[in-house]
């Protein structure tokens, strides 16, 4: 069985979607709720970079802390915007997904089919019901 890791926040529906699509595949990965258990600053840097995402890309700026804490600033060094995320990891988007074919930030949920190391197995909807998998593990378009 492939090794597959998420950094989950169970309260976000992304997250959970992603979460499901990869149970969908017959694997039960690594779930890591990073809130609980923060990636250390070499991971955190690790994953932004494996993604293919510059920092600010990879914080999450729907969260009130982000406006309190000024990180809109574009003069912010990747190492300031690290010091935030590390300091509050609800600033750290999600979900982040590894597997043996890459990393991606998931957002959409859909974006993990690309480096999944399995086919889906069955139909799949989003909790919003929307179709993303068919009866016959197809991508809905």
């Amino acid at each position: 069985m492939s090794t597959v890791t998420i950094y989950h926040n169970p309260s976000c529906g992304t997250s959970r979607n992603t979460l499901a699509l990869i149970r969908n595949a017959g694997i039960d990965p690594t779930v890591i709720e990073y809130l609980q258990t923060p990636p250390s600053r070499e991971i955190l840097s690790g994953l932004i970079k494996h993604a293919g995402l510059s920092v600010r890309q990879a914080l999450r700026e729907k969260e009130s802390i982000y406006k309190e804490l000024g990180l809109d600033k574009a003069t912010l060094t990747d190492d300031q915007l690290l010091d935030a995320m590390e300091e509050h990891p609800v600033l750290i988007n999600r979900p982040f997904v590894v597997t043996p074919l890459g990393v991606a930030l998931c957002r959409p949920s859909e974006l993990v089919l690309d480096i999944l190391p399995e086919p889906q197995r069955g139909p799949f909807s989003k909790e919003d019901g929307q179709a993303v998998i068919d009866q016959n593990g197809r991508r809905v378009n």
